[in-house]
């Protein structure tokens, strides 16, 4: 959803991640996925008009608003993609409700964890605001 946010600023990802740090839903991030969330919007900065600095800001921020969530048990693998496991153990770990993807068909072993998997669009939907 984040290298989503930073293509487009007219989407409901760019929404989602606008409302992060004022008091509408918590974020939690552990430390390998902070690290995963740098490398791939590291990836696509210069795509999106941003730069490095601009990532860093970015993560920064998100390490600052959100919840720093130690993970003590991985549930790997559970996931097709090795990387998106780091997101599913933060999120049981720190008690999430929600993953917020457009790859709900990937995340969908993590439903049978408890967590809903939705796209932005869908969790907007959800705390009544619109895209």
């Amino acid at each position: 959803m984040l290298v989503a946010a930073i293509r487009s600023r007219r989407g409901a990802a760019f929404k989602a991640l606008s409302l992060v740090g004022k008091g509408r839903f918590d974020i939690v991030l552990s430390v390998p996925l902070a690290l995963e969330y740098e490398d791939a919007l590291l990836r696509h900065a210069e795509e999106a008009g941003l730069t490095n600095d601009d990532v860093e800001a970015l993560v920064d921020y998100l390490c600052k608003v959100g919840i720093h969530q130690p993970v003590f048990f991985l549930w790997r693998p559970l996931l097709p993609d090795p990387k998106d496991d780091m997101v599913v153990e933060a999120a049981i770990a720190g008690g999430c409700g929600f993953i917020i993807t457009f790859n709900l068909r990937d995340f969908s072993p993590a439903v049978g964890l408890g967590i809903d998997i939705v796209t932005p669009a869908q969790f907007l939907s959800h705390l009544g605001e619109t895209a």
